[in-house]
């Protein structure tokens, strides 16, 4: 038996990689597969046929090892024997082990097995390290594995968060590991410092050959530094734990590099990816996000708001019914997600329908009092919030400061408030200027509810902040490729348009219509003292309406006898 497993081995070994970076791999006939360090393998695992895998010729000036698989969505074990233990294996999509070498030791295998019942296609890789490069998880008191490289990933609708076991420093073959808490001196693994990257994957893209491409981007050292985005820095001191807004639908890698500043040297941890949202769910998959009611919401919202863009100013009424309408929607939706549990379709429909109230509120207190600077403070409100939400969508909002609630709200008021201040003067202007920028801004939500737009989180993360306490610590980054700029230009081509266009139209025109209460009263004074006005011979409004039923209730009576047809004979 051992002489037929040499001889498979010497046949592995003779075979031609292929060509490329990464190499593809089929199921070995007796369970064998061999790997090169530092070579990308694609492989298929199937449940009832677990795969032995092997690593021949190790350097002796490699320390120690470690070996990472990755998949989509299905789970794969990697284990150090064919007994899978807690201590001994990890499972998961993005799983890895670190193998510390004996003197002379230049073999090593492991094994790998899946549970699903269908075939798991998986990208493998083992990378070497040398005793001077620090061991990620070497010091490690939270997880099952004695050094355990992987970073563990939760999400749920509101954020992503990541932890890892903190690293140890390195060291020659044969010799023990240095203690991890005995001392705490820059002779001591806590000199080391920790630099947690993000990466995204391309927008509204769930291909799982694109996800294992871009892996190979995430799991080096030099790879992850040139293609990655660096979020934070950690010290030793801090907690390894990292919270991210989370992004539904889109990709992304998250890895860690530890690096020794003395030393100049560094490694990196299993990368671990994510889509904030399950591929096996039966409702509100990664394929199908968009909810029918919110496509329907927002569509409905977008049309009103192109509407507002472009002709808001003229139509006072209905602009007035817009803004009442996102300000108790928002804070009506707020409110009743805090503190009730009903379904989001529920809360939707309720948002609706308050929008709808506050709306009308707001139009009925201007067609009573007429006060324009309470309707425009409402109006340089609403553009101020969205002010403030871009302000803070920008790198701004991953400051350390604004992660304590207080500093973030009042700093996010005082933006807000400012808006309507500044232009006090010129009240016309901000109507306009709210008029083109809230309206449009509405098509980019309406579009995020069919497709991914990372413009819609200008907005969201303000929400989520408000419904979340959580959110305050979360790193609120997202991607700005292709689609955002094409959804940008068509954001910024409406605004100015709409602008434009009510500037010119409205040039020479009062500036806002008279209190609508005065008019009607006075015109029906007019009608009452006026008896040559044709409208005083009107009748009320109640007669007219009784009347207009009794015509209606006329039309579905039975038409009556006539009695007697002919003429009575005398």
């Amino acid at each position: 038996m051992g002489l037929i497993r040499l001889m498979a081995l010497a046949a592995l070994a003779s075979q031609p990689g292929v060509a490329g970076g990464a190499e593809t791999v089929g199921n070995s006939s007796v369970g064998i597969i061999e790997f090169s360090v530092g070579k990308f393998r694609y492989l298929k695992l199937s449940r009832p046929f677990p795969e032995e895998a092997i690593l021949q010729n190790i350097s002796s000036n490699v320390t120690f090892l470690i070996f990472q698989i990755h998949s989509q969505y299905q789970n794969t074990t990697i284990s150090f024997s064919k007994t899978v233990l807690p201590s001994t294996s990890g499972t998961g999509t993005d799983r890895g082990l670190v193998f510390i070498l004996r003197p002379e030791q230049s073999m090593c295998s492991w094994y790998l097995e899946t549970g699903d019942a269908e075939p798991v296609q998986n990208l493998a890789i083992p990378l070497s390290y040398s005793e001077r490069d620090p061991i990620p998880g070497g010091c490690n008191l939270e997880f099952d594995l004695d050094i355990d490289p992987n970073i563990y990933l939760e999400y749920d609708f509101f954020e992503t968060t990541i932890k890892f076991a903190p690293a140890n420093l390195g060291y020659a073959r044969g010799t023990d590991s240095p203690p991890c808490d005995i001392r705490m001196g820059q002779d001591s693994r806590w000199r080391l410092l920790y630099d947690v990257y993000q990466y995204f994957l391309p927008e509204n893209n769930l291909s799982e050959e694109d996800l294992l491409k871009h892996l190979q981007r995430m799991a080096e050292v030099p790879q992850v530094t040139a293609n990655a985005i660096k979020v934070v820095t950690l010290t030793a001191n801090d907690k390894t734990s990292v919270s991210f807004s989370s992004l539904r639908g889109q990709g992304v890698i998250y890895n860690v590099i530890v690096w020794d500043p003395l030393l100049n040297t560094s490694a990196a941890y299993v990368p671990v990816h994510t889509y904030a949202c399950s591929f096996d769910a039966m409702e509100g998959n990664c394929s199908s996000l968009g909810r029918v009611s919110t496509k329907v919401f927002f569509t409905l919202f977008a049309l009103l708001g192109l509407f507002i863009c472009f002709f808001g100013h003229r139509f006072w009424k209905t602009e007035l019914f817009f803004i009442g309408f996102i300000f108790m929607g928002f804070f009506f939706y707020i409110l009743i997600t805090r503190l009730t549990l009903v379904k989001y379709d529920v809360r939707l429909i309720l948002t609706a329908i308050a929008g709808v109230i506050g709306g009308i509120f707001l139009v009925a207190t201007w067609w009573r009092f007429g006060i324009l600077m309470l309707c425009m403070l409402c109006v340089g409100l609403v553009l101020g919030f969205l002010t403030s939400s871009v302000t803070f969508f920008t790198p701004l909002g991953n400051l350390t400061l604004f992660s304590n609630d207080g500093v973030f709200w009042v700093t996010f008021s005082c933006i807000a408030v400012l808006i309507p201040v500044v232009f006090m003067g010129c009240l016309r202007i901000l109507n306009i200027l709210t008029c083109g920028f809230i309206g449009s801004y509405s098509v980019v939500l309406a579009v995020d509810s069919y497709m991914y737009t990372s413009l819609s989180y200008i907005t969201l993360n303000v929400l989520m902040r408000a419904l979340s306490p959580c959110f305050r610590t979360a790193f609120t980054n997202v991607p700005f490729q292709t689609n955002d700029f094409i959804i940008l230009a068509v954001w910024g081509m409406l605004a100015v348009s709409g602008i434009t266009l009510q500037i010119r139209r409205e040039r020479g025109q009062p500036s806002f219509p008279p209190h609508p209460y005065k008019l009607w009263k006075r015109e029906r004074e007019r009608r009452v003292t006026n008896i040559l006005d044709p409208s005083y011979h009107t009748p009320p409004l109640r007669e007219r309406l009784y009347g207009r039923l009794t015509q209606i209730r006329e039309l579905f009576q039975k038409e009556q006898p006539a009695g007697e047809r002919t003429p009575l004979l005398l």
